[in-house]
């Protein structure tokens, strides 16, 4: 079986890392397979979300394959992509989600920040767990995590090395949505259904100009969030969609679990 499984799930593109036996951790080949499928995500315009999960329950991914480092650095196009394979690509433009199960650390929790946002099952657990081995974070974990929960929170888990439970990690936005264990990936396929029934423009334009935005003054993000939009008020199926508001088609409104 190949380290990396990917699958088509309508226009939902299921990404898994597939080492179980050692915790879905990532060497120099499973990197690759990984670049390698988001490549695959990027080009294809009959996929609207990606969703990165591990194989089996244990562990989403543990990160780098120690035993292996150096496979991990020296990877054609390591530098560009990043050694896990993914963290530096940003032109990505369109949704990623990831489906946490089991542990999420180290560069495994360096690979979860890269999507969106992330739905853990319960018994998942995340921490810079390479803290005690004095191995640093190279996958955009010290420019993502803070972004993501706020710079004291990410402090307490890059200093300490603090194992955190998923209801903890929800707690400090880490993670979007709980679910019972074994449930994280079904939910995550399911957003992302109900993702790709939106009006598409819409809504990959608002998420290009929140991430472009997150390095702008706020008067610079006003303008580029009308410049980006541009395109967005002359796309027809707007105009289709307020023809249908118009009409009185309410469609339910997405909610988390309970």
């Amino acid at each position: 079986m190949p380290n990396v499984l990917t699958e088509r799930r309508g226009r939902t593109f299921v990404v898994t890392i597939n080492r179980p036996e050692v915790r879905n951790c990532v060497d120099g080949e499973t990197a690759q397979l990984l670049n390698e499928a988001v490549d695959t995500f990027r080009a294809d315009d009959g996929l609207d979300v990606l969703v990165l999960t591990g194989a089996g329950d244990i562990s989403f991914c543990s990160g780098a394959d120690l035993k292996n480092v150096d496979s991990l650095t020296t990877r054609p196009g390591a530098r560009e992509s990043g050694p896990m394979g993914v963290s530096r690509i940003i032109d990505i433009d369109k949704p990623t989600i990831a489906a946490v199960n089991g542990y999420c650390t180290a560069g495994g929790l360096e690979l979860a920040c890269w999507c969106d946002f992330r739905i853990a099952a319960q018994n998942a657990q995340f921490g810079v767990l390479n803290r005690r081995w004095g191995v640093p974070l190279v996958d955009g974990g010290t420019q993502r995590l803070p972004r993501i929960v706020g710079l004291g929170n990410a402090l307490y888990l890059i200093e300490t090395g603090a194992l955190i439970d998923a209801e903890h990690a929800m707690r400090i936005g880490l993670v979007q949505e709980v679910v019972p264990e074994g449930q994280a990936l079904e939910r995550a396929i399911h957003v992302a259904e109900r993702l790709s029934a939106y009006p598409q423009l819409a809504m990959r334009n608002d998420r290009r100009a929140v991430i472009d935005g997150l390095t702008l003054p706020l008067a610079e993000g006003l303008e580029h969030e009308v410049r980006v939009h541009r395109d967005t008020l002359r796309d027809p199926s707007m105009g289709e969609w307020l023809r249908r508001y118009a009409a009185g088609d309410r469609p339910e409104p997405f909610r988390p679990p309970d």
